[in-house]
């Protein structure tokens, strides 16, 4: 199966209309020019990229919401992109760049040789330079494939559908993407997928999977201070360091 298809199995999910599809390459020209601050960042771009698809352009005039506006942040449209990565590319990097690079807040699907991964990030307006965006976090789920039929992916893309979303506005729209990858990242740790437009559960769930990524980070890091400590005193205060966070880990896991 292409890269093309495999994009295909996860923006066919969305359901948008017709009139919504693009379906035009952008040229790695563009990218480089338009998101790569530093001569490392343009041959990550040139050496991993393999080719960068605009799939579909979602605004009022093609699936009938409405822009967002406020003092923060301006959604006049939402890009769904797709990229395919070269073997040996700097996946998370990349996906940072291109979300960088687009004007719009992006829906990303990208492909590489561990699977599909689908990527959202919010933009707001830069505070010290008028008519300039800038990202907030970038939420990815990684680890898909198309051809899966493990009930969570499943579950998944069947809650991507726009007729599934709010209707608000784009960032409402938007923001519901964002807590459906959320959701899917959650389910990769609980088995069960829920998606949610409640947003205490959605702010309960992302404080979990921040704290859950971060002691996750902090116990890797425990684990080989012990490994590589001589003294069995200080490597025996380390497992019980490490038993700490694993309490903390594992009160933080109920929440998702």
């Amino acid at each position: 199966m292409t890269a093309g298809a495999d994009f295909l199995a996860i923006v066919s999910a969305l359901g948008l209309p017709p009139g919504a599809r693009v379906d035009s390459r952008i040229p790695k020209k563009l990218l480089i020019e338009q998101g790569a601050p530093t001569a490392a960042d343009k041959r990550a771009i040139q050496d991993g990229i393999d080719e960068l698809q605009w799939f579909a352009a979602c605004k009022p005039t093609t699936i009938g919401v409405p822009t967002f506006a406020d003092d923060t942040r301006e959604y006049l449209e939402i890009a769904v992109l797709g990229c395919a990565f070269r073997s040996g590319a700097k996946a998370s990097r990349l996906i940072e760049l291109i979300h960088r690079a687009i004007p719009y807040p992006v829906l990303l699907v990208t492909a590489d040789e561990s699977g599909l991964a689908v990527s959202a990030a919010h933009k707001r307006h830069a505070q010290n330079e008028a008519g300039r965006t800038v990202i907030e976090q970038v939420i990815v789920a990684s680890g898909l494939r198309a051809d899966a039929v493990d009930s969570v992916q499943v579950a998944f893309l069947k809650s991507l559908a726009l007729a599934q979303q709010a209707r608000t506005d784009l960032f409402a729209l938007y923001a519901g993407w964002i807590a459906r990858i959320e959701a899917v990242n959650a389910a990769r740790l609980t088995g069960a997928f829920a998606a949610s437009d409640n947003q205490e559960i959605i702010d309960r769930r992302r404080e979990a999977l921040d704290a859950h990524a971060r002691l996750t980070k902090e116990i890797e890091g425990l684990r080989a201070k012990a490994r590589r400590e001589k003294q069995l005193s200080r490597r025996v205060d380390l497992n019980l360091e490490i038993q700490r966070r694993e309490t903390d880990l594992a009160a933080y896991a109920n929440h998702l």
